[in-house]
């Protein structure tokens, strides 16, 4: 049984650059991933839903759950004021319907939460020259 999926090369290439993608990120390029992670995940579990493939919806979705609980578990409440409040408060919203959206194979629910996860991804994408720290040339 081949672990990747696909061609074992391909498949092997793809899980390498993933997690090396992951260790040299710093913190908002890894709340991008993550966000890039669900986006993908909730795509693929509104085509599961459209056809019938339910196992695979419920597998999607869960790990979607997981993620929207991360980036929940990431906001600096003490620092983020009401943005931090707000978000949280979204995030909780999108993990409820993202839980009816798999009981009941609601499209619409799924939509929605992609629909809201893309835009926080795209405000927190055009971000990213704020909050980066300019990185210092190395010693040669």
């Amino acid at each position: 049984m081949n672990a990747y999926p696909g061609t074992s090369k391909l498949g092997a290439y793809q899980n390498v650059s993933a997690h090396g993608g992951v260790a040299a990120a710093d913190p908002h390029r890894l709340v991008l991933l993550l966000m890039n992670t669900a986006i993908e995940r909730l795509t693929a579990a509104r085509g599961c839903i459209e056809h019938g493939e339910i196992a695979r919806k419920a597998k999607l979705l869960h790990s979607v759950t997981t993620i929207i609980a991360e980036l929940r578990g990431s906001l600096d409440m003490a620092r983020g004021g009401a943005l931090a409040q707000n978000l949280s408060d979204l995030y909780d919203y999108m993990a409820r319907r993202i839980l009816v959206g798999n009981a009941t194979n609601n499209v619409a629910a799924v939509a929605e939460v992609l629909n809201l996860l893309s835009e926080i991804r795209d405000a927190w994408a055009a971000i990213a020259p704020e909050v980066q720290t300019p990185r210092q040339p190395s010693a040669a």
